[in-house]
Protein backbone atom coordinates (compact mmCIF):
# COMPACT_ATOMS: atom_id res chain seq x y z
CA UNK A 1 0.00 0.00 0.00
CA UNK A 2 0.81 3.20 -0.61
CA UNK A 3 2.80 5.39 2.24
CA UNK A 4 0.26 8.54 1.58
CA UNK A 5 -2.85 6.36 1.52
CA UNK A 6 -1.77 4.17 4.88
CA UNK A 7 -1.52 7.27 6.81
CA UNK A 8 -4.65 8.46 5.34
CA UNK A 9 -6.54 5.30 6.29
CA UNK A 10 -4.74 5.15 9.73
CA UNK A 11 -6.06 8.63 10.05
CA UNK A 12 -9.59 7.14 10.28
CA UNK A 13 -11.69 5.70 13.06
CA UNK A 14 -11.72 2.10 13.23
CA UNK A 15 -14.66 1.17 11.49
CA UNK A 16 -13.98 3.34 8.50
CA UNK A 17 -10.10 2.54 8.52
CA UNK A 18 -11.24 -0.89 8.33
CA UNK A 19 -13.05 -0.46 5.19
CA UNK A 20 -10.41 1.64 3.68
CA UNK A 21 -7.91 -1.02 4.36
CA UNK A 22 -10.09 -3.19 2.71
CA UNK A 23 -10.68 -1.74 -0.60
CA UNK A 24 -6.63 -0.47 -0.86
CA UNK A 25 -5.47 -4.16 -0.44
CA UNK A 26 -8.27 -5.58 -2.94
CA UNK A 27 -7.62 -2.76 -5.12
CA UNK A 28 -3.86 -3.01 -4.92
CA UNK A 29 -4.14 -6.75 -5.27
CA UNK A 30 -6.10 -6.48 -8.66
CA UNK A 31 -4.46 -3.52 -10.01
CA UNK A 32 -0.68 -4.73 -9.22
CA UNK A 33 0.60 -2.25 -12.49
CA UNK A 34 -1.39 0.83 -11.08
CA UNK A 35 0.22 3.82 -9.69
CA UNK A 36 -2.13 5.23 -6.28
CA UNK A 37 -2.17 8.49 -4.89
CA UNK A 38 -3.49 11.10 -2.42
CA UNK A 39 -5.41 12.65 -5.48
CA UNK A 40 -7.90 15.89 -4.86
CA UNK A 41 -7.46 14.42 -0.75
CA UNK A 42 -8.47 11.12 -1.27
CA UNK A 43 -6.85 7.59 -2.54
CA UNK A 44 -6.54 7.13 -6.37
CA UNK A 45 -5.48 4.67 -8.77
CA UNK A 46 -4.11 5.15 -12.36
CA UNK A 47 -3.06 3.21 -14.85
CA UNK A 48 -1.24 4.96 -17.72
CA UNK A 49 -1.71 8.25 -15.68
CA UNK A 50 -5.73 7.78 -15.87
CA UNK A 51 -7.63 7.62 -12.92
CA UNK A 52 -9.27 4.11 -12.80
CA UNK A 53 -10.56 3.87 -8.50
CA UNK A 54 -10.24 5.95 -5.68
CA UNK A 55 -12.46 6.32 -2.32
CA UNK A 56 -13.94 8.96 -0.22
CA UNK A 57 -15.67 10.15 2.61
CA UNK A 58 -19.20 11.40 2.33
CA UNK A 59 -22.45 11.88 4.45
CA UNK A 60 -24.17 8.72 2.88
CA UNK A 61 -20.64 6.84 3.80
CA UNK A 62 -17.46 5.64 1.65
CA UNK A 63 -17.53 6.56 -1.35
CA UNK A 64 -16.13 4.10 -3.53
CA UNK A 65 -15.74 5.84 -7.32
CA UNK A 66 -15.21 4.33 -10.70
CA UNK A 67 -14.36 6.87 -13.12
CA UNK A 68 -15.73 5.02 -16.09
CA UNK A 69 -17.78 3.01 -14.08
CA UNK A 70 -20.85 4.10 -16.29
CA UNK A 71 -20.15 1.51 -18.69
CA UNK A 72 -19.44 -1.63 -16.68
CA UNK A 73 -23.06 -2.72 -17.24
CA UNK A 74 -23.32 -2.96 -13.37
CA UNK A 75 -26.32 -2.46 -11.10
CA UNK A 76 -25.10 -2.47 -8.16
CA UNK A 77 -22.84 0.62 -9.13
CA UNK A 78 -25.03 3.36 -9.08
CA UNK A 79 -24.43 5.91 -12.11
CA UNK A 80 -23.45 9.92 -10.99
CA UNK A 81 -23.35 12.15 -13.11
CA UNK A 82 -24.89 12.48 -16.94
CA UNK A 83 -21.51 14.23 -18.18
CA UNK A 84 -19.11 11.97 -17.08
CA UNK A 85 -18.77 8.07 -17.00
CA UNK A 86 -18.11 7.54 -13.06
CA UNK A 87 -20.11 5.03 -10.79
CA UNK A 88 -19.68 4.43 -7.25
CA UNK A 89 -21.16 2.38 -4.55
CA UNK A 90 -21.52 2.94 -0.69
CA UNK A 91 -20.20 1.25 1.91
CA UNK A 92 -21.19 2.17 5.81
CA UNK A 93 -19.39 -1.32 6.94
CA UNK A 94 -17.20 -3.73 6.31
CA UNK A 95 -18.99 -6.63 5.40
CA UNK A 96 -20.65 -5.22 3.16
CA UNK A 97 -17.93 -5.09 0.93
CA UNK A 98 -18.14 -7.98 -1.88
CA UNK A 99 -14.82 -9.24 -2.85
CA UNK A 100 -15.91 -10.94 -5.75
CA UNK A 101 -17.79 -8.13 -7.14
CA UNK A 102 -15.06 -5.65 -6.32
CA UNK A 103 -12.51 -7.92 -7.74
CA UNK A 104 -14.66 -8.16 -11.12
CA UNK A 105 -15.50 -4.03 -11.07
CA UNK A 106 -11.52 -3.63 -11.12
CA UNK A 107 -10.90 -6.17 -13.93
CA UNK A 108 -13.41 -4.14 -15.91
CA UNK A 109 -11.96 -0.66 -14.98
CA UNK A 110 -8.97 -1.77 -16.77
CA UNK A 111 -10.39 -3.20 -19.73
CA UNK A 112 -12.69 -0.64 -20.02
CA UNK A 113 -12.14 2.84 -19.68
CA UNK A 114 -12.42 6.43 -20.56
CA UNK A 115 -9.51 9.11 -20.85
CA UNK A 116 -10.28 11.35 -18.03
CA UNK A 117 -5.92 12.04 -18.35
CA UNK A 118 -6.73 14.24 -21.33
CA UNK A 119 -10.57 15.65 -20.63
CA UNK A 120 -8.73 19.10 -20.42
CA UNK A 121 -7.03 19.25 -23.54
CA UNK A 122 -9.84 18.26 -24.96
CA UNK A 123 -12.55 20.97 -23.36
CA UNK A 124 -14.13 18.54 -21.50
CA UNK A 125 -14.85 16.39 -24.33
CA UNK A 126 -14.16 12.01 -23.00
CA UNK A 127 -13.12 9.40 -25.62
CA UNK A 128 -13.28 5.72 -24.98
CA UNK A 129 -10.13 4.27 -24.51
CA UNK A 130 -8.92 1.30 -26.45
Amino acid sequence: MHKDIQTYNQAQDSVDQEICNTLANLIDSELPESTSKIWHAHPVWFLNDNPIVGYSKQKAGWRLMFWSGASFDEEDLSVRGKKFKDASIFYTTPEQINPADLKRWLQKAQTIQWDYKNIVKRKGQLLRLK
